[in-house]
């Protein structure tokens, strides 16, 4: 069994707030619904005016798959406009460990 792959990215807003930056996600939000092995998405902020997205896939392969084709198929959607680019920093990693209340005997 393959191990599922967290994806991280973390970049700061172009003058907008998480909440505006939340609301033009929904393009982005049902592409992702659309990839193969796409598992969840969270947005936060955990230090001011940093956003970290972060994403669960059921692949390593499955999550860099994705993140090429929506660089290419998302390319003028307008979120990326409210993202200042030079702050952007792209992660992805298997999961090494998991614990869940799911995984119950």
């Amino acid at each position: 069994m393959k191990n599922q792959a967290t994806e991280l990215t973390t970049f700061k807003l172009n003058n907008c707030t998480i909440l505006q930056f939340i609301a033009a996600n929904q393009e982005v939000d049902e592409f992702l619904k659309r990839q193969k092995g796409f598992v969840s998405r969270s947005i936060f902020e955990l230090k001011k005016d940093v956003v970290y997205d972060l994403l669960v896939w059921e692949s390593t392969e499955d999550g860099t798959n994705a993140m090429h084709k929506l660089m290419t198929e998302l390319s003028d959607a307008a979120v990326h406009d409210l993202i200042d680019q030079s702050t952007v920093s792209w992660n992805i990693a298997p999961i090494e460990h998991f614990v869940s209340l799911c995984n119950k005997d």
